[in-house]
């Protein structure tokens, strides 16, 4: 069976689809205009959409006063322009765009101005970075006023590091905003309408999670020969701070890390063990060096920490994963020494990764001390997690994201119904389901992650799920002619949505049911407007209506906003 489904993905991938790009720019504008809003819009390839940005302003709101700074400094007042690279402006942020960035607009014209960093009610002094043709990006400067729902960030990197830019907003104010950016995407990319009075019912209240903090399970972090520092702290920083650095990235660098020794996002072993090397890794004594991008040199390129537990105590479990460019792990041994004196730890691996590149995945893998894995359960199943598996971050939110997506499923409890899970990843979904179903077909292109998947379903005595791997890009005519057909189809893309050919698939399968799990709500907007409306010019018709969606906050203090929709076959 795998054989014949994995062949029918042997076509090429189609070019960058000119067509969306005619079609979405045309039919937004057009949408948008005719309720007098200015957008910020810019839809690109299926293959491509992390451009897709979008953020509403009423015209009959953008009435705000916005001072400009000329060259001495003195403010005077400016309406109706648009201002120029380079210039300096009194902005006030009105609102929370897609991935965080603070939306503020120039008086009369209505012009956008985004901003990161920058938060709603917060009046402040930024610089235009860059222009566009229909906004312009700022660097926020200074603070005049701080925002409304201003709350002391608890992590000391939160200014300057790029993972929780909103740790100083309440966290009641992050789900109204985020809450807020889904259903503006719904409205003005899926051209649904709230106007309707089934609207109110379909779009359901974020789901908050219930631990802000310590929530990841997992957190990488890189190398580097020299430690960033932000300009502000450029006179309190010692010499140190600029010599070898183990941490996270600066935000927009991929050769810029800023030293961190604890992070709030992950648990106490694990900033145990972060705190551990950083204690000792620069010792010259070691002759370890860090990998540095721009020579290709140096030896440890990353640090990755994953947090489980183990099954029968329930105890937490730590692996240590360190990310090495060449093959000799015995270097690591004194590392290992240190950290095998943490409890929670009882894996530590080296992966080898020769490349240039900046993965963490290596082309070998050393099991250094105790198990090659860890385990964690969701939903009343034990997994396997091994160092470069896919697993959901948050397991604490997963489990009710899982259950989520079961109640969508609206299973009638015969066992009768056939699934098919794409970007099935490890399979996580389409197992939970497994015990209730009568099969699970699942597709995935990263073959490790169908292999996981695979002793997943072993390592909890399931017997009716089939993993295949397969690009679902890249899928024909043909794509699983061969299986039954399915009652219900749960698809979980990443970032860049589904591909128009695997919608075209969906549009001719008539499942009766489609459960839509997104990480990208902007992507997700565009494919359920193209399922349930169709693409007109391509005479592509929809056949589904959106009965439900839900916005899941899997990750607080960051703007990313995981939904679960549901479609029923009209």
């Amino acid at each position: 069976m795998a054989a014949a489904a994995a062949a029918t993905f042997g076509i090429r991938s189609v070019p960058s689809n000119v067509w969306l790009h005619k079609f979405g720019a045309r039919t937004a504008a057009a949408s948008i205009r005719s309720r007098s809003f200015t957008t910020l819009a810019s839809l690109s390839p299926v293959e491509d959409t992390d451009d897709i940005k979008l953020n509403v302003i009423p015209k009959e709101d953008a009435r705000e006063s916005v001072s400009s700074t000329s060259n001495n400094n003195n403010y005077k007042s400016n309406k109706s322009y648009y201002p120029k690279r380079g210039q300096t402006l009194e902005l006030v942020c009105e609102s929370l765009a897609f991935k965080g960035k603070g939306v503020c607009k120039v008086a009369d014209s209505g012009f956008v101005l985004m901003c990161d960093r920058a938060l709603p009610g917060e009046r402040f002094i930024g610089r235009v970075t860059r222009k566009k043709d229909n906004y312009a990006e700022v660097k926020k400067l200074k603070t005049i006023t701080p925002h409304s729902d201003y709350v002391e960030a608890p992590c000391e990197y939160a200014s300057h590091c790029g993972g929780c830019k909103t740790q100083n907003l309440s966290y009641e104010a992050q789900l109204k905003a985020k809450e807020q950016q889904v259903r503006d995407l719904v409205v003005h990319v899926g051209k649904f309408s709230d106007q309707e009075p089934e609207f109110a019912g379909v779009m359901k209240p974020i789901v908050p999670c219930d631990i802000q903090f310590h929530y990841r399970n997992k957190m990488e972090f890189s190398f580097g020969p020299k430690g960033w520092v932000p300009a502000e702290q450029l006179q309190e920083k010692s010499t140190d701070e600029f010599v070898y650095a183990l941490g996270l990235h600066a935000p927009g660098f991929f050769d810029k890390v800023l030293n961190v020794n604890k992070c709030l996002l992950q648990s106490d072993s694990a900033n145990e063990v972060l705190a551990t090397v950083q204690e000792c890794w620069r010792d010259p004594e070691l002759g370890l060096s860090p990998w540095n991008v721009h020579s290709h040199t140096g030896f440890l390129k990353h640090l990755m920490l994953r947090s489980g537990r183990n099954i029968e105590t329930g105890l937490p479990e730590l692996m240590v994963n360190f990310v090495t460019s060449s093959d000799n792990p015995e270097c690591l041994r004194p590392l290992v020494e240190k950290i095998t004196t943490i409890p929670e730890v009882v894996s530590i691996v080296n992966n080898v990764n020769t490349s240039i590149g900046n993965t963490s995945v290596g082309e070998k893998e050393y099991t250094l001390y105790g198990k090659s894995t860890i385990t964690e359960i969701l939903r009343g199943l034990t997994f396997q997690i091994s160092a470069n598996s896919f697993f959901q971050t948050n397991t604490r939110q997963a489990d009710v994201l899982y259950k989520l997506i079961e109640d969508c499923a609206f299973l009638k409890g015969d066992g009768s119904e056939i699934v098919l899970d794409l970007f099935c990843g490890t399979g996580t979904i389409g197992l939970t389901l497994a015990k209730r179903v009568k099969h699970v077909y699942g597709f995935e292109v990263v073959a490790q992650a169908v292999s996981d998947a695979c002793q997943n379903a072993t390592l909890n005595f399931i017997n009716n799920a089939t993993f295949v791997e397969g690009d679902l890009n890249k899928i024909d005519s043909t794509f699983a002619s061969n299986l039954p057909k399915p009652d219900i189809v749960i698809t979980d893309p990443n970032r860049p949505g589904m591909h128009i050919k695997l919608i075209k698939f969906l549009l001719r399968l008539r499942a009766s049911r489609i459960i839509y799990v997104s990480c990208n709500p902007a992507t997700c907007a565009r494919d359920l407007n193209y399922l349930c409306y169709g693409v007109p010019e391509q005479n592509i018709e929809g056949r589904y209506r959106l009965s439900s969606l839900q916005p899941v906050d899997m990750f607080p203090h960051t703007p990313h906003i995981e939904c679960v929709c549901s479609l029923v076959l009209r």
